[in-house]
């Protein structure tokens, strides 16, 4: 079938919907996400859980569900009292069914979708629902399994935390294939989809399902990347958290230090990912005043300057200026970031214009 105005529309609504159901921060709808776990679980042709535990964040949920998997055949703790990961040490919840919970009504529901859209439709739906939404949704993801290991205290418990959240289902970050399932009215993934509505990531097992919360915050910047100046871009209700600069992550403390960088400081970072933030933070045209940098070439089109760092290729700019004058009379000073390898500020400024150092001769400058 051709995709018509009217199912365009309804895709990207979903996909609308959908992005504010991933992004979506406080205290989860537990009564409404279990309901969904039971059905997820009928669904799939299991009997409902025995038990539901709830987590108040994945990289608890993580260690968790590594101890439930660690304890099949284990026996069985009287009452619901006490820590949810000590209970779960002591408790047998059998193997782990995603495949049955997820997997399968997944690929039942992406064949139906296929069937209906045709080989055509197919791309079309796609790129207006869970490709709308790929890139934001799996960033966090990524970021949240890497904050999770970092958090294990080692190389070899960061390990099997991450295999642990393999078995996740994602619950609301699972919002780019369910936008497209959803607005196609895929009834296979009635149950994730209220649980995705409702909750975090959870974990399903034969006799337990174990839920999270969802975060307490989450800080973008404009291009929907994790970002805060100052405290944590992305945070849950026990404390795990997750600090990042425009998406890269950071120490906890960084976005404070930002505040009194100097060249010293910046020269000292010995990441040379942290250090180029710090440059782009502090500003080129500042830190080369505060340096004491010199100009490696000057022609008629500008002044080339370098900065050399540690363990990184240089930092290369064309400071130019305008050749209209503004209002009040003055010049505008711009600085353009060229390639470490370029040799004059004709070439760079060349390079700008996609054009050679012998083929950039501008009639008029503006």
């Amino acid at each position: 079938m051709t995709v018509t105005s009217e199912l365009s529309d309804t895709l990207s609504v979903a996909a609308l919907r959908w992005e504010e159901v991933a992004l979506r921060t406080g205290p989860a709808d537990r009564a409404r996400a279990e309901e969904g776990v039971r059905l997820a679980y009928r669904l799939g042709g299991l009997a409902e859980p025995e038990r539901i535990i709830w987590a108040a964040s994945p990289a608890e949920g993580a260690v968790i569900a590594a101890k439930l998997a660690a304890n099949r055949g284990g026996g069985e703790q009287d009452g619901p009292g006490g820590d949810p990961g000590e209970r779960a040490a002591e408790f047998d919840a059998g193997r782990c069914v995603r495949d049955q919970v997820r997997t399968r009504p997944w690929e039942r529901a992406r064949a139906d979708a296929l069937a209906r859209l045709g080989a055509e439709g197919w791309p079309l739906a796609w790129s207006l629902t869970g490709g709308a939404l790929w890139d934001e949704v799996n960033r966090l993801v990524t970021r949240i399994r890497g904050g999770i290991a970092a958090s294990a205290g080692s190389e070899e418990a960061g390990a099997l935390l991450r295999a642990s959240t393999l078995d996740a289902v994602l619950g609301q970050h699972d919002a780019p294939w369910l936008s497209l399932f959803d607005a196609l009215g895929a009834p296979e993934v009635e149950g994730l989809v209220r649980v995705a509505e409702s909750a975090g990531w959870w974990w399903p097992f034969e006799r337990v399902a174990l839920l999270c919360e969802r975060p307490a915050e989450l800080h973008r910047d404009d291009a929907g990347r994790p970002h805060r100046a100052e405290g944590a871009a992305l945070s849950f209700p026990d404390g795990f958290a997750l600090h990042a600069w425009h998406g890269m992550p950071v120490p906890a403390d960084f976005g404070a230090s930002m505040t009194g960088l100097t060249p010293a400081r910046i020269r000292a970072e010995e990441n040379a990912e942290l250090r180029r933030v710090m440059l782009e933070h502090f500003g080129y045209d500042r830190y080369l005043a505060e340096s004491g940098a010199t100009p490696t070439h000057r022609d008629e089109t500008g002044v080339l300057w370098r900065i050399d760092l540690p363990d990184d290729e240089a930092v290369a700019m064309v400071e130019v200026v305008n050749s209209t004058a503004e209002p009040d009379g003055t010049f505008r000073t711009y600085w353009l970031r060229v390639p470490p390898w370029t040799r004059t500020a004709r070439e760079g400024v060349a390079w700008t214009f996609g054009q050679t150092e012998k083929d950039y001769r501008p009639l008029k400058e503006t």
